[in-house]
């Protein structure tokens, strides 16, 4: 039986220096309604307006920080750790004490927001978010204008919202939020991405992984479905409060969900309706906007916030590339203050550095990922990171390189003489625990070279049966890895998502999806487009070689001299992947994917790498 939805609505008016209003129900166009809490400064009920944050999303808008993740909370900046923090959302203490209005919001069907639990969807998540901007712009409290503001989720559906233009948004910080649902999270190339996401099969070990730090494992159970609007026992959990309306049972749980893992698995391909349905376009999108880039976000979000940023329409748009672990940046003081000048600009009219100014502020900030001295997650050594700014992306004066592969394991910037085919092999269906690969090493570069922008390789490559195996293989997985080796012949790592070390960049291809779309007005020589329909699959035969062209990551790496750089060409996750591993057995099947992998070479069979080389100015 439905649980009947209360007025739950209270006020805290005494115990903060800013005002709380507790469960403010939103009505939605399509019916019902959203809870979310509202953090204004005193002098609203004075009568003064200020500009709205809004967010919106599954974590919990009343689950302390400090409980969703101890961990973290512990690690950011302590203006930020306050029984009103919340995991990935603007600081409510911070932003009103600085002229703003916070809404924080539970989506449709978790915390204290009734309805079905359907996350990333189109009518629970984006139509909703949409009802939810234009009511806080006709608030009392309100001067009319919305920001959007937040980290992860909270910026994933910046990008889908604002392409729909709401009456009141007026600026956009999407920090690290993947905007392409099926290429830039779901599946890499077309293979499933599992270990986050969670695996079927497995979720009884996700679960158990998933209380190791950094919260690797399932995403969507850990983090998602333990918010469920009804779900009894949060408050006994130290999670939360449990849902005002009471309680429901595990039958109605169940029937009031709909499973994400579960779809992740089910829909394969980019034109299933799981994922058209929020599949937005950035040329929609108007309003100013500041991409925030994590080079650490590979497997995630970083390709999201590069390529909406490029494409979006906004007269008045801004990337700004950083470092470090996923959950950080987002409040060290010196990005908060970006963040805080980005949005007076635009909500307040208050542009004190001129990005309302076409051209007074350059449109990119880089971050150089230069020294072999700084070690992965060391904030405090990763501020040695220069910065430098840029007009466009990609920049203009970048010199796209070939670096050829060769049969004795080179990558030369001439092309090899191969005066007779032949191959490398090496065993299908690698893992992060048994890589199966082949290493392909630059010499080493005689000056410092920066490489910044988008990278491809363009590789010939086979499949063939093992010898006696009652298995046809009928497809290839290729996963690629860019490596940065010191002079002293060290690996050098960098900060990944999770705090973990991590390679310069990856990119992955299953080559039945190896069809690039030259004629989308998307693609680019340097960024191929793919649209991964189902009427986009090939055939792969044991035996015939196949030229394909794989996208790695955008990525920066300075290289010092004596440096080298080194491509890894495997048949499956390879070390250093963390938890963006791509191991699901069904995905992946022995029946499709075992045999012998081989990348060709000879007079017909030219293999390379283009780096994106930036000269010195």
């Amino acid at each position: 039986m439905p649980l009947q939805v209360k007025d739950a609505r209270t006020v805290d008016k005494t115990t903060y220096s800013y005002i709380v209003e507790h469960n403010v129900s939103v009505p939605l166009q399509i019916g019902g309604l959203i809870r979310c809490n509202v953090y204004r400064p005193k002098s609203t009920d004075e009568g003064e307006k200020f500009p709205v944050l809004a967010t919106y999303g599954p974590y919990g808008k009343d689950i302390p920080y400090s409980e969703f993740h101890p961990g973290s909370f512990k690690s950011v900046p302590s203006e930020h750790q306050t029984g009103q923090s919340a995991w990935e959302t603007p600081t409510p203490s911070y932003w009103t004490k600085h002229g703003y209005v916070v809404v924080r919001a539970d989506e449709v069907g978790t915390g204290q927001s009734p309805g079905k639990l359907d996350i990333l969807s189109r009518g629970n998540t984006v139509e909703a978010f949409y009802d939810l901007i234009e009511w806080a712009a006709e608030q009392e409290w309100s001067s009319g204008k919305v920001g959007l503001l937040g980290i992860s989720y909270f910026a994933t559906t910046q990008w889908w919202v604002a392409s729909m233009n709401p009456k009141g948004l007026a600026a956009i910080v999407p920090w690290e939020g993947f905007a392409d649902i099926y290429a830039d999270a779901i599946r890499h190339g077309g293979i499933l991405s599992t270990t986050f996401f969670g695996n079927l099969r497995d979720r009884r070990l996700a679960a158990k992984l998933a209380q190791s730090p950094g919260f690797t494992g399932n995403w969507f159970d850990r983090q998602v479905s333990s918010n469920q609007y009804g779900l009894p026992g949060r408050a006994a959990r130290h999670y939360g409060p449990d849902t005002v309306d009471g309680d429901l049972s595990p039958e109605e749980l169940y029937e009031n969900r709909v499973d994400f893992v579960h779809d992740t698995h089910k829909y394969r391909y980019r034109d299933d309706k799981r994922w058209t349905q929020v599949n937005f376009n950035p040329e929609d999108i108007r309003v100013p906007i500041l991409s925030g880039a994590n080079w650490g976000g590979v497997g995630l979000h970083l390709r999201g916030n590069v390529c909406a940023y490029m494409q979006a329409a906004s007269e008045f748009k801004y990337i700004r590339f950083f470092v470090g672990r996923h959950d950080l940046p987002f409040y060290y003081p010196e990005e908060v203050e970006v963040q805080r000048s980005f949005l007076d600009a635009f909500l307040k009219g208050e542009d004190r550095v001129g990005w309302s100014v076409k051209g007074a502020v350059p449109s990119v900030d880089l971050m150089l990922r230069k020294g072999y001295d700084v070690k992965a997650s060391d904030p405090e050594g990763e501020k040695r990171f220069s910065r430098r700014t840029e007009t466009e992306w990609p920049i203009a004066r970048t010199q796209y390189t070939k670096f050829y592969l060769s049969y004795d394991m080179g990558l030369r910037r001439g092309i090899p003489a191969e005066p007779f085919p032949r191959k490398l092999s090496y065993e299908a269906l690698g893992t992060q625990q048994s890589p199966q690969s082949i290493v392909f090493t630059t010499s080493a570069f005689e000056s410092e070279t920066e490489v910044t922008g988008h990278i491809t390789a363009h590789l010939n490559v086979s499949v063939t049966a093992n010898l006696r195996s009652n298995i046809t293989p009928s497809d290839i997985d290729l996963f690629l890895t860019l490596r940065h080796i010191s002079a002293a012949g060290k690996e050098i790592f960098y900060t990944g998502s999770f705090g973990d070390p991590i390679p310069v960049t990856r990119g992955w291809l299953r080559v039945s999806l190896r069809k690039v779309n030259e004629s989308h007005p998307k693609h680019r020589e340097w960024l191929p487009h793919r649209d991964y329909c189902l009427t986009n699959v090939q055939p792969v035969i044991p035996g015939e070689v196949y030229a394909v062209d794989i996208e790695l990551w955008p990525t920066n790496v300075v290289v010092q001299p004596g440096g080298k750089l080194v491509l890894e060409v495997s048949s499956g996750d390879t070390a250093q992947s963390g938890v963006w591993e791509h191991n699901d057995p069904i995905d992946r099947s022995k029946a499709t994917f075992e045999g012998i992998n081989s990348i060709h070479f000879g007079p017909s069979y030219t293999s390379y790498m283009t780096l994106p080389i930036i000269p010195p100015i």
